[in-house]
């Protein structure tokens, strides 16, 4: 099952190889980035792992220059780069005397020194890949799949194929405590773990609302700034997300502060204490939730595109996703109803913001036209229908 979740990177990863000296493959704790290297080496030829979270393969490169010149015609894959960021200056040496495609995979949780370093010490050598937990798309035709499971679970591969929704929870909680207590600091930021979990459990309950810093800052007893800088950190993880607002010069006063989810769905509902999907149903998130696994899913999927929200000041229009492509605008509206039943707001918006079209994704299987250029979809569907998916 993990090569066909994988797939579409493995083979992101396969052209990237032939074309970039090193290839970077970023994404959160346990997303599968160790797993599809694995894979992609029995399917594609050996590659010679170092992971530099065990202390015996760190002491390989206490003479760097000297390992890589070694295994020149190897290509080394560096797993945890991030813990040597003084690595990145040798590999850019070695790869300047050897350059050749596919000498390098490197594998990290995305940290600001992380991707300095890609961006400044390896410009135009590194091609980036992000790799995200599963997506509807890639477990959709599978059999554990069903909608509720994938939407209470989340798509981290440990929680979503556990044996139980409390083997999962189990998970989701060690998951959370090993990222406070180990990831933050082994990444540079010494920020105590209890603040952190603070923090996170409130941007939990805030999921999908507009990102009030000054609140947050108040009810933590810390300054907006600061409360800025950890949700920063939590972005760079791919723990946290922020959508922009839609900027528009047509008269009207938006919102212009962004909107802030937790990327993934299994998680938010650990730190909310959410037992099961009964408990889900009743629980005020519960709407917020299906827009957040909706948002993370188009966001993570859709390529050669730019995402926001659409809201006006008085709140009178509305649209929960604006996909911008370049040659068309599509709008989105999330409805965890059967029997969707848009407001006012979305129409009114509608008549504004002028999309090409519009959909409002549900967690049926149903799919039918409500209006002209508006259409009821699953998520599914939605992605198939955006381009990517089906």
């Amino acid at each position: 099952m993990n090569y066909l979740i994988n797939r579409k990177a493995e083979e992101k990863l396969r052209k990237y190889l032939q074309i970039f000296p090193a290839v970077a493959v970023l994404g959160s704790r346990q997303c599968g980035k160790s797993t599809m290297i694995k894979m992609f080496a029995e399917r594609q030829g050996p590659l010679l792992y170092v992971d530099l979270q065990n202390r015996a393969d760190r002491q390989k490169l206490d003479n760097p220059s000297l390992f890589f010149r070694y295994n020149e015609s190897a290509t080394v894959c560096l797993d945890e780069v991030q813990l040597l960021p003084e690595l990145f200056n040798d590999l850019r040496t070695e790869i300047d005397r050897e350059r050749r495609p596919g000498r390098f995979v490197l594998l990290g949780s995305a940290s600001r020194e992380l991707l300095q370093h890609t961006s400044e010490s390896l410009a135009g050598r590194i091609g980036l890949i992000d790799l995200t937990p599963f997506l509807i798309s890639e477990v959709a035709d599978q059999e554990e799949y069903s909608i509720f499971k994938y939407w209470f679970r989340g798509g981290y591969p440990d929680s979503f194929l556990a044996l139980s929704d409390e083997a999962s929870a189990i998970w989701r909680e060690n998951f959370i405590r090993t990222y406070l207590e180990r990831d933050i600091p082994q990444l540079g930021f010494h920020i105590a773990a209890p603040m952190m979990m603070r923090l996170l459990s409130m941007l939990a309950y805030e999921h999908g609302g507009i990102l009030n810093l000054a609140k947050l800052a108040s009810a933590m007893g810390l300054s907006a700034p600061t409360i800025r800088h950890y949700i920063d950190i939590m972005e760079q993880t791919y723990i946290v997300r922020t959508l922009p607002p839609y900027f528009s010069n047509k008269g009207k006063r938006l919102v212009k502060t962004p909107r802030v989810y937790l990327r993934d769905s299994g998680l938010q509902h650990q730190l909310l204490d959410i037992a099961d999907f009964n408990a889900l149903f009743s629980h005020s998130i519960y709407g917020r939730s299906w827009e957040g696994l909706v948002v993370e899913n188009v966001c993570s999927s859709v390529q050669k595109a730019s995402f926001s929200f659409y809201r006006t000041s008085d709140g009178s229009e509305e649209m929960d996703l604006l996909v911008e492509f370049p040659d068309r605008r599509v709008a989105i509206e999330c409805k965890a109803s059967n029997d969707p039943q848009p407001t006012e707001g979305f129409w009114k918006a509608l008549k504004t913001l002028q999309p090409s079209q519009a959909y409002i994704v549900t967690p049926s299987d149903e799919n039918y036209p409500l209006r002209e250029n508006v259409e009821v979809v699953g998520l599914p569907k939605l992605l198939g229908r955006l381009g990517f998916g089906e």
